[in-house]
């Protein structure tokens, strides 16, 4: 099927290309309303802590809180007189702004817990009208940070939840931007160089290009009927780059290569469709393991990967399409100005494919494959130990970049406003005043040794009662963790709610905890389908899982020295928060897992073939028996130096797509983009690289062993010949 495709393609090359055309022109025109579409999806449905919100807000309608605004004043003594006057003056004028409904301060509430021990500086806080729009609560902030201004503070810093929402979608659309442009002007360097000329390396980047626009349309159309995450425009980014790439780049290799073995005078209709019918067979089989890998992402029912899954699915489906009928059009339009396969930079003679990296590390793992399994597996397992000390946490304005007015603001009230620093734990109890469940549950709350302050309020219309929880330490730290936990545990003779930031965290990673195991399955399960749909080899499909796993875990561990641990934070930014952002791992895993199936689909299906039907002997050579050991070794190294140099290629040049998008700013987008950069690297070295030919050679003819009932009818015992 595939095979006519490619033959069609051929046939109606400038019809593919028109259609492209006008989607991508569609795209660049429609498509970036994603940006306006795309909305905070944070709420998690069915949670504790959520439940909790949603109750407080009916029940308390008159006491509802809306969005509030954190200044931070800074530069000279708040508490001098002349200082003092200027900042009520302004302070003042702040109370006067239409949606402002309160206002605490160090001048005019005489709440002196705002002003810095060292007096160094002072903090305004600004509860607005939760009748506000986000836009109409963001621009009142900018409204209040302009009056405050006015006052003698040299510096005026803007913080609170929604100016750090704003900062992290900003900074998410310029990452996007900055990422792609330094990857694109690197790639077509690289792939020019590469391939042996603009033209070769511009088919890649092209398709890419396109890929990427009509991603953006298809995510724009899907913005209208369900949530789409902000940071989906980043997963479609950096998929319809990195996989178009690897995608073209194979379909690419294959055809010169089919195009060169077909003589002088190729007929190109037959060349495009046995290039579709090999390549583009891998590459079909790719996009259902990268979309089925994102795709369990929907099954953690987390809000913000839901949306990121949404985006990637679009952005796969795409690319699929791309690499099956934008970049073969490509190649039949523009065959003329492709250089024939062995040609390099300046049209000289590249490398042989035996002298190529992959081969290289193949032969030497061949040639003593106990200690390169013993070595390789031993590194990996070593760079995955601090996985066992992984902490999850949840994203706050310290994950922005050094010198945003967000985190300037958290980072100065954590270190000199301890009063004020923590956010409280909300706690409902279904039981009224004076009730003596309700009396237990207070003084239990106030005898942990967690707790630093418990307030009970006034009572709910529904006969429940409000208490207000202070926790020791950080907003979501430890304490407030085991407070939660703790108080939930009361939840016995009376039914006791808990909710607040430190409460949604807690709700987060359990929810992750119980469904990631499921999503874990499913994804391994389907690609062990798949590879035992393109190999035939239950052997070869569990194996490849099990170093698929390796590699991942040994990624993880790196992403968790540096993020956590802070190794190379100075080379980074100093990026270290002592915790990974809770939906990292996840989305290391599925991102990580899918791309290191499409480096391993891309040798196997190689190796599977030269296994199959080996390509006849160079002269004074003999090919050995089918169906033994020497036949497997040879199958093995011939189907890595085949495709090793375009499976070095498409590494390299993902890993630029990944590099870019890790210079971010966005420390959340750092930890994937380092991650995926690590795994890249580890995958198509250490484990494409040495473990996979030390393994199948281990194995030998073994590799490919299959149940009687699943092999062909022909090749079943007692089967008659002919």
């Amino acid at each position: 099927m595939l095979g006519q495709l490619g033959r069609w393609v051929h046939r109606r090359r400038r019809i593919v290309l028109v259609v492209w055309a006008l989607l991508v022109v569609a795209g660049a025109v429609l498509g970036g309303s994603v940006f306006d579409r795309a909305e905070d999806v944070g709420q998690r449905a069915g949670a504790e802590s959520t439940t909790v919100e949603r109750r407080l807000d009916a029940l308390d309608a008159l006491d509802a809180e809306g969005e509030q605004v954190v200044v931070l004043l800074a530069g000279t003594d708040p508490l001098e007189a002349a200082t003092s006057e200027a900042a009520s003056q302004a302070v003042y004028a702040v109370r006067e702004l239409p949606g402002v409904v309160d206002l605490r301060d160090p001048w005019t509430t005489s709440a002196y817990e705002l002003v810095a021990e060292d007096r160094s500086s002072a903090v305004v806080e600004v509860d607005l009208d939760p009748a506000l729009s986000d836009d109409q609560a963001a621009a009142l902030a900018d409204d209040i940070a302009e009056a405050l201004r006015e006052t003698p503070f040299p510096d005026v810093a803007l913080g609170g939840d929604l100016l750090a929402e704003r900062t992290f979608t900003d900074q998410a659309v310029q990452d996007a931007a900055r990422g792609e442009g330094v990857a694109l002007v690197v790639l077509l360097v690289l792939l020019g160089v590469a391939l042996g000329g603009v033209a070769a390396g511009a088919v890649p980047v092209v398709a890419a290009l396109g890929s990427v626009a009509v991603s953006l349309l298809a995510l724009s159309g899907v913005a209208g009927i369900a949530p789409v995450s902000d940071f989906a425009v980043n997963v479609v980014t950096v998929l319809g780059l990195g996989l178009c790439v690897d995608y073209s780049l194979l379909v690419l290799a294959r055809f010169r290569e089919e195009r060169a073995a077909a003589g002088r005078r190729p007929d190109l209709e037959a060349v495009l469709g046995t290039t579709l019918a090999t390549a583009g067979r891998t590459v079909l089989l790719s996009g259902v393991t990268v979309g089925s890998s994102l795709a369990a992402l929907l099954l953690l029912r987390d809000p913000l990967l839901t949306g990121m899954a949404v985006g990637g699915l679009v952005a796969v489906a795409v690319v699929t399409a791309a690499g099956l009928t934008l970049a073969p059009a490509l190649l039949a339009v523009g065959h003329r100005r492709i250089p024939v396969a062995g040609r390099g930079a300046l049209g000289r003679v590249a490398r042989p494919p035996e002298r190529s990296l992959l081969a290289r590390l193949a032969r030497l793992a061949q040639a003593r494959p106990w200690p390169v399994l013993v070595v390789s597996a031993g590194l990996l397992v070593a760079l995955a130990v601090p996985l066992l000390g992984l902490q999850l946490g949840a994203s706050d304005a310290r994950s922005l970049p050094p010198g945003s007015q967000a985190r300037q603001v958290v980072e100065v009230v954590e270190r000199d406003y301890p009063d004020v620093a923590t956010a409280p734990i909300d706690v409902l109890v279904d039981a009224p005043a004076g009730d003596p469940r309700l009396t237990r549950v207070v003084d239990r709350t106030t005898a942990s040794a967690d707790v630093e302050d418990v307030v009970l309020r006034d009572g709910l219309p529904d006969g429940s009662s409000r208490l207000t929880v202070t926790p020791h330490g950080t907003t979501s730290g430890p304490a407030a963790q085991r407070v939660v936990a703790d108080v939930r545990a009361l939840d016995g003779e009376v039914r006791v709610q808990v909710g607040g930031p430190a409460a949604e965290l807690v709700d987060a990673r359990a929810a992750l905890g119980d469904r990631v195991p499921l999503a874990v399955v499913v994804v391994v399960l389907v690609a062990g389908l798949l590879l035992l749909r393109l190999t035939g080899s239950a052997v070869v499909a569990v194996k490849t899982l099990l170093l698929n796993l390796l590699s991942l875990a040994a990624t993880l561990g790196v992403v968790t020295l540096v993020f956590q641990h802070g190794w190379g934070g100075p080379l980074l930014g100093g990026t270290a928060t002592g915790t990974l952002d809770l939906t990292t791992p996840a989305l290391l895993f599925m991102f990580a897992f899918g791309l290191s199936m499409d480096y391993h689909l891309f040798l196997v299906a190689r190796i599977k073939e030269e296994w199959d039907s080996p390509r006849p002997a160079r002269r004074g050579q003999s090919l050995p028996a089918p169906g033994t050991r020497a036949a497997n070794d040879r199958a093995v190294l011939a189907g890595i130096t085949a495709s090793g140099p375009v499976v070095t290629l498409a590494a390299l040049a993902i890993a630029v797509v990944f590099v870019g998008f890790a210079a971010g700013e966005l420390v959340a987008v750092k930890e994937v983009g380092v991650g995926m950069t690590v795994a890249i690297l580890l995958d198509v070295t250490v484990v494409r690289g040495l473990l996979l030919p030390a393994t199948m050679t281990l194995l030998g003819e073994r590799n490919w062993w299959r149940p009687a009932w699943s092999r062909p009818p022909a090749d079943r015992p007692g089967a008659l010949p002919g």
